[in-house]
């Protein structure tokens, strides 16, 4: 490499320049001002930044299930100060070495993953090229600061028809979620209707208790008070009485509803029979 004769130069903070005496390397120069006799075969052949700098690399390869796959590596690298002089003279180009070395291993590594782990495994990735980075890297006087697997991008139809999957299974706990939400309505409403019909059980059998105590009550004083009638007699009498006051309510109401019952003084017994032996089996409860 070639150098201009010049007698002095400054070299920034995030630098470091190399310093040659008759083309041969001779010293590192650090941040500052230096001076370089020309006339002896000193000068200054470059100057290298020290500066993180970062490279973009994109990588297409294909997944163990054979889907292919671009996958994109940001490399962030820097000059070893004290190594300056390998990166400077080592080198020719460095971002087309560190390409190269991204592209062999996550091509090598890669169609051993399928593509679904490949999302979860990103970080492996990134570590084995970080490590092959700075195995070779670091013998070129360059440090390998970071590796980030950033972006995985597979093919189009491929990507639709992912998104069909999780759509679909989404839909799927969706309906399962829905069903479940329904038996435990329908199991609910059973239950509170098997609830409701346990209490109008229960205020049946407490109204027809209570019925039978008033008609007890109703019987025992008739008895007390007209001499001479059995209980059987009064309780005749009550039952008829409730059956004309029945008809009575009946033709009293404003709904216009007709109803045909039995009439006459066989069926009027027969009811008396049949309201009795009602009562009898409510006692007997």
């Amino acid at each position: 490499m070639g150098c201009n004769a010049v007698f002095c130069a400054c070299i920034d903070h995030a630098s470091v320049g190399v310093v040659q005496k008759w083309g041969r390397f001779m010293r590192l120069a650090t941040p500052g001002l230096h001076f370089f006799n020309p006339f002896k075969g000193e000068c200054l052949a470059g100057v290298l930044s020290t500066r993180v700098c970062s490279l973009e690399v994109c990588v297409e390869t294909k997944t163990k299930d054979n889907v292919f796959v671009q996958i994109v590596c940001s490399t962030q690298y820097r000059v070893i100060r004290e190594s300056a002089d390998d990166a400077f003279y080592e080198l020719q180009n460095p971002k087309e070495q560190i390409r190269a070395y991204v592209f062999d291993v996550v091509r090598a590594l890669v169609p051993r993953i399928p593509l679904d782990e490949l999302f979860e495994q990103k970080g492996d990735v990134a570590k084995a090229v970080l490590e092959e980075l700075e195995k070779v890297m670091g013998a070129y006087g360059y440090s390998i600061e970071q590796i980030l697997v950033v972006d995985i991008v597979p093919d189009e139809s491929v990507r639709r028809a992912m998104n069909d999957i999780n759509a679909a299974h989404r839909l799927q706990l969706a309906s399962v979620y829905k069903g479940e939400a329904e038996k435990i309505l329908l199991v609910k409403k059973a239950e509170a209707e098997a609830e409701a019909k346990h209490l109008a059980g229960v205020g049946v059998a407490k109204q027809r208790q209570a019925i039978t105590e008033g008609l007890r009550e109703n019987v025992l004083n008739f008895s007390h008070t007209v001499s001479g009638t059995s209980a059987k007699e009064v309780m005749d009498l009550i039952m008829v009485t409730q059956y004309f006051d029945t008809i009575k309510d009946l033709g009293d109401s404003s709904n216009k509803t007709t109803v045909f019952i039995p009439h006459g003084p066989g069926h009027v017994k027969d009811i008396s029979d049949q309201i009795r032996n009602g009562v009898m089996e409510a006692q007997s409860i």
